[in-house]
């Protein structure tokens, strides 16, 4: 586990270590979407990983899915996050923004002016989602038009721009879970027959439109993006195809020298071997439940200069100094991941100076 604990260069960045905090929605914004003044300490808490990930942050009001989730777009937000960078940095830590454009994981009672939905193509996930009003299904979405689709690519260049401006040291693309970047990959959520539909390259356009326009806009060597290659939440299939379609992905992305990819890893080991060899910079790897007694074994093997996790850094602020002190970790509180007060949000314990 040693090598977990030595310098890393991630885009123009020096990490202290090679531990991510992976990104994870906690829905604790106010209802415009600017973080509250608790976000600064919560992150601030988890500062001694080598890279925060943010939770999901939308890069417009049709990019917001959940109730209570920041945004990254307006003059309110970008002070909110500004608070955060601050605390995080004054920790000696790097805050990477995650711009999370929902797509049609999305409810208009969620949202600003109540907004139908956009997508792809005007397929409904077939999945309920939580509202003010207790579960309700998620409506058809709207397929977005070409300009459209042009506009949205401009929306994540603008939030990346502002996410620079609330002092954070970069932004990560999210490509996974299927939101909408996925849902671009996926012949379940894309039967458009435009330059973004059908083909491999068609169906990967849309993702390396907004890494090359953010890359652009802030630099590639603070753009990052994270995939979960195979992920079948909410009625998403990338068909026989997927696999392929990653790899010329990833390669497609290689081109554009960005800091980072980041694959949430759900079993399909080929591909990810695939992946390591195809992608030339650096990869952080996230393995959803791994055992405690795993962690630091992928970049040990160098399959990964960097290792992502959530609850586990979610439950231990101080979860590097337990991992080097072979410390007990806080377990996860499930009942309180979303929504709430400080209550499983900044109250989880940190160890004592003497058992550190």
């Amino acid at each position: 586990m040693k090598q977990l604990f030595s310098p890393v260069s991630v885009g123009r960045y020096t990490l202290s270590n090679r531990l991510v905090m992976a990104p994870m929605t906690r829905s604790r914004a106010e209802p415009d979407g600017t973080p509250k003044v608790s976000a600064a300490t919560y992150y601030s808490q988890r500062a001694g990983v080598g890279l925060i990930v943010t939770e999901g942050t939308q890069p417009s009001d049709d990019g917001q899915g959940y109730l209570t989730t920041p945004g990254i777009y307006t003059d309110a937000h970008v002070a909110g996050w500004q608070a955060v960078s601050t605390a995080v940095h004054a920790k000696g830590g790097h805050l990477f923004i995650q711009l999370m454009h929902t797509g049609r994981m999305s409810h208009p009672d969620n949202t600003p002016h109540h907004r139908q939905p956009v997508a792809p193509s005007a397929i409904a996930p077939g999945a309920p989602m939580y509202t003010a009003k207790g579960m309700q299904p998620i409506p058809e979405p709207r397929a977005l038009t070409t300009e459209e689709i042009r506009q949205t690519v401009a929306d994540f260049r603008f939030a990346a721009r502002r996410a620079i401006e609330a002092g954070a040291d970069g932004v990560e693309i999210h490509g996974a879970n299927a939101y909408l970047v996925q849902q671009f990959f996926a012949p379940s959520a894309n039967t458009r027959s435009d330059p973004y539909g059908g083909s491999i390259e068609n169906r990967a356009r849309f993702a390396t439109e907004v890494a090359a326009a953010i890359a652009e806009e802030i630099g590639a060597d603070r753009t990052g993006i994270r995939l979960s290659p195979g992920a079948t939440l909410w009625g998403i299939d990338e068909g026989p195809q997927g696999p392929d379609l990653y790899r010329y992905l990833v390669a497609e992305l290689d081109k554009l020298g960005l800091a980072y990819v980041h694959v949430m890893h759900l079993g399909d080991e080929p591909l990810l071997a695939d992946i390591r060899r195809l992608w030339n910079g650096t990869l952080i790897l996230n393995r959803p439940g791994r055992a405690r007694e795993q962690i630091g074994v992928d970049v040990a093997s160098g399959l990964a200069e960097l290792e992502a996790y959530g609850h586990m850094v979610l439950a231990n602020p101080d979860f590097v100094a337990r991992l080097k002190a072979n410390a007990p970790m806080n377990k996860a509180d499930q009942n309180t991941f979303y929504g709430g007060s400080a209550q499983g949000y900044t109250d989880y314990s940190a160890l004592s100076p003497s058992e550190a």
